[in-house]
């Protein structure tokens, strides 16, 4: 049986395909497999991570597409990215969440979780309001470290 089109997919890529047509460039194959790529990886992933999985797709994706790509991405709202203070940046698909959302980042293992944080919209428009201000991002996050046995760089507890 043939594999039934993704309705949310077909949507996804549209509007994207709108956003770039917009900045005058073209839905090109190789730019059509990092959207593609950039849709379908599970958690947190950085450029390269993303150049893997786009070449999976299709081996004539470069370097270059990927970083000339993920803005484009960004600013359709396809994928959000993070800026979580290490070396690279990171990249997560959009789900499309209707509540605000913070990072736990683990300062051992570098795992990111995602966290609900639904009272971070209401305090960053009461603050800015306050001060005469309109909010246009805001983020929240929490450095921490694994508690569990599982954390492959935990740190031993200090006496």
């Amino acid at each position: 049986m043939p594999k039934q089109p993704n309705p949310e997919s077909a949507v996804q890529s549209g509007a994207f395909k709108a956003f770039i047509a917009e900045k005058g460039l073209r839905a090109t194959r190789q730019r059509m497999a990092v959207f593609e790529a950039a849709r379908t990886i599970q958690g947190h992933y950085t450029a390269e991570d993303l150049l893997k999985k786009a070449r999976s797709l299709d081996r004539s994706v470069s370097r270059a597409t990927i970083y000339r790509a993920l803005p484009l991405l960004v600013g359709s709202n396809v994928i959000r990215e993070m800026d979580v203070g290490r070396d690279q940046k990171y990249y997560l698909a959009e789900a499309g969440s209707a509540t605000f959302r913070a990072q736990l980042i683990c300062e051992n293992c570098d795992s990111i979780v995602e966290v609900d944080a639904p009272f971070m919209e209401w305090y960053g428009k009461a603050v800015a309001a306050k001060h005469g201000m309109r909010p246009l991002s805001q983020k929240l996050q929490v450095t921490a470290s694994c508690l569990n046995d599982r954390c492959p760089r935990r740190k031993p507890a200090r006496s």
